[in-house]
């Protein structure tokens, strides 16, 4: 029984968590999806600033700004989007706001989620989590804007050079575009915590670091096979442009870890020879 009361407290623990961050995702969605940003230049110190404040609009609303943005970023100027299904707009809607729902409320949720977890973290654990929260946020951040400006409207150049070679119509329906962008842009933002999972494996010792170098061979596989899984086209050409950067920080994390295992090592001899 004491066991199951147990379980009871950590499953209300999760309840209570989950409800507090729906609080706070719930508004900044609604939010989204029902104003408009109208922009307002402010004039101030004889400067104008580009400002924006909201307006009520159920149709064009924020998402709906961030879409249009979006094609205007990644999609060459030739490419025509199409409405192919009856709701395809709504969903695209409702995709772009939980995106940008999770992407200004994840300060929130790392909260919570660390709340939750820290007390039955050990010391060096809570230690560590402290040591790689901002480089983890800083190279998801790197990742997915480097996906968003610049791996994404690359890849939607080079695959509609095929489309003119072929002398075909450069036409794509819009869920398509939706789902290849923001899918291809997280992948590059996951792509970026490789290192900090390999690094963090090693320092928790799971992992010796030998062994990341002894199976790169097998990491090179799965970076393909993660390659071809987040890609929502046949290409080889998305598949390789996630892939090859991933290897890449597939060593780097490697390299980390062994020099974090050096260091770890002369600490704990230091010591010792002193003592000896």
């Amino acid at each position: 029984m004491q066991e199951i009361g147990k379980v009871l407290s950590i499953l209300g623990e999760v309840r209570r968590r989950l409800v507090r961050i729906a609080m706070v995702l719930a508004p900044i969605f609604g939010f989204l999806i029902t104003f408009e940003l109208k922009p307002f230049p402010l004039r101030l110190l004889g400067r104008t600033i580009p400002f924006a404040y909201p307006w009520p609009n159920l149709f064009y609303n924020v998402t709906a700004q961030a879409f249009r943005a979006l094609v205007q970023l990644e999609l060459p100027s030739n490419v025509v989007l199409l409405n192919v299904g009856v709701g395809d707009s709504i969903m695209v809607q409702i995709e772009i706001g939980v995106l940008l729902t999770v992407i200004l409320g994840m300060p929130w949720i790392i909260h919570e989620v660390g709340a939750f977890l820290v007390p039955a973290l050990r010391r060096n654990e809570r230690e560590m989590i402290r040591h790689i929260g901002l480089p983890a946020t800083a190279l998801f951040a790197v990742g997915t804007a480097l996906g968003v400006f610049f791996i994404t409207p690359l890849t939607f150049r080079l695959l509609f050079l095929y489309v003119a070679a072929m002398g075909l119509a450069p036409v794509l329906g819009v869920q398509q575009f939706v789902q290849f962008a923001l899918l291809y842009s997280l992948a590059f933002g996951l792509v970026f915590e490789l290192p900090v999972f390999v690094y963090s494996l090693t320092r928790l010792g799971v992992v010796r670091a030998a062994t990341w170098r002894k199976h790169w061979r097998g990491a090179v596989i799965g970076s393909l096979v993660f390659g071809m899984l987040v890609t929502p086209d046949n290409s080889g050409i998305t598949m390789l442009l996630i892939a090859a950067p991933m290897i890449a920080l597939y060593f780097g994390g490697a390299w980390f870890a062994s020099r974090w295992e050096r260091r770890s090592t002369a600490r704990r001899i230091g010591p010792s020879a002193v003592a000896g």
